[in-house]
């Protein structure tokens, strides 16, 4: 089939991959110059499929709540709220029952595990290099952190996860760089967890999608679908005034917080909200200073990752405010923890170092999971809303849908992930 791809993020490049590798004649069309410049640019980089849950969690709205008067809060309401946003946390709120997170997160843990497997037999078969770090670390500051993720841990049981709870000497051992000075009490450590670099691994596989011969179209603007000619895009690239049109078997949609716009003509209403997170990167001052993975403050939900001879800091999930500005006060809590953890890991702006600070919208639905494949609209699929573990949850995405297009059963239940799960 001839095939159009809308966006070059992670959820793009890898569905343009698993197409082109399957035969198909790939077109990726992306509005920026270049791949995996929003979302996919400087996440924190883990990959804990046991890790990967719902927003939408019973408690987390008084949760919320009480995070409005938190100076380092890591989930924040900010105002002003718009009013598709105001509708969306209406349907957040009402995802927050057991048994919706039951089965949500249930949804998210299959395609994630699934989709770990598929990360690592691409990185094997295709030789990918790069900056990746084995082992993950929960840290816990007090018995109230223990006690808060006992529940969790039931769920990695469940699942038949590795995971070890270490006392705090156990975690030194582990992580020898932890600053000496703060206190905790243990960790739970992940061994078959990891860590690595979204946007370089996005790169090297459209590298490996062109030589499949896909085809990378960028500072490519596309129109909303025509209902009348759905897989007929228009085009608008770089600067010119008059849109192109050019016709397709199928078209992916796979185009972040621009999917809503794209599809409501075509009757799906898709009600996406960027929740924006925070990161900031930095080169590592001294190796033995920093750590030898990735670790996770529990407290302030705040992730340390050793990316290569980088240090990343991430965090911060927000709705609403100005999407164009940083919030102080967030970057802060990065700086803080970082600080709290390895003091002497990263070279900071202080030093006269470059400091990256980053802030990026992660397409969210309301319930947690994505929702990939046919839409109903002939000819037209989706892979959207994976919120904050897209990365988590690309490659088995990817290849679930072009499995799907080839009319052949994937390797992992789907259920719930379809877009009949909208109509809810």
């Amino acid at each position: 089939m001839k095939i159009a791809i809308v966006g070059a993020g992670i959820i793009g490049v890898t569905t343009a991959y698993e197409l082109a590798a399957d035969g198909h004649e790939v077109t990726v069309f992306e509005r920026h110059g270049a791949a995996a410049l929003e979302t996919s640019f400087a996440n924190a980089g883990v990959v804990a499929p046991g890790y990967v849950t719902p927003w939408a969690a019973p408690g987390m709205t008084g949760k919320v709540a009480r995070y409005l008067f938190s100076r380092h809060a890591p989930v924040r309401v900010c105002w002003p709220l718009a009013a598709h946003e105001m509708r969306w946390m209406m349907r957040w709120r009402r995802a927050c029952e057991l048994d919706t997170y039951l089965a949500n997160r249930a949804r998210l843990q299959r395609l994630a595990f699934y989709s770990r497997e598929r990360l690592h037999h691409l990185t094997e078969e295709l030789q990918l290099d790069y900056d990746r770090s084995a082992g993950y670390m929960v840290l816990l500051r007090s018995e109230k952190d223990r006690r808060l993720v006992q529940p969790g841990l039931q769920v990695l049981r469940d699942a038949g996860v590795k995971f070890n709870e270490v006392d705090a000497d156990q975690a030194r051992a582990l992580e020898p760089a932890l600053n000496p000075d703060t206190g905790f009490l243990g960790a739970v450590h992940l061994p078959d967890d990891e860590v690595g670099n979204c946007r370089q691994f996005a790169l090297l596989l459209k590298n490996h999608a062109q030589a499949l011969g896909a085809r990378f179209e960028f500072h490519c603007s596309v129109a909303p679908l025509d209902p009348a000619q759905p897989t007929v895009l228009r085009i608008t690239r770089g600067n010119d005034a008059a849109p192109l049109a050019a016709r397709f078997d199928a078209v992916v949609v796979c185009g972040g917080m621009a999917a809503a716009g794209l599809l409501r003509p075509v009757g799906l209403r898709v009600p996406l909200a960027a929740v924006h997170g925070y990161s900031i990167s930095a080169p590592i001052r001294e190796p033995l200073n920093a750590p030898r993975s990735g670790v996770m403050d529990e407290r302030y939900k705040v992730a340390i990752s050793r990316l290569g001879n980088r240090v990343r800091v991430s965090g911060s999930a927000e709705i609403g405010g100005d999407p164009t500005k940083k919030r102080p006060a967030a970057i802060q809590t990065l700086y803080k923890v970082l600080h709290d953890w390895f003091p002497g890991a990263a070279q900071l702006a202080n030093t006269g170092a470059a400091v990256q600070e980053w802030k990026g919208a992660r397409p969210m639905l309301p319930d947690g999971p994505p929702v990939l494949g046919a839409t109903g609209v002939p000819g037209v699929w989706i892979n959207i809303g994976h919120g904050s573990s897209g990365w988590a949850l690309s490659c088995g995405s990817a290849r679930a849908v072009a499995d799907l297009m080839s009319a052949r059963a994937p390797d992992v239940d789907l259920e719930g992930l379809g877009v009949e799960r909208l109509a809810g």
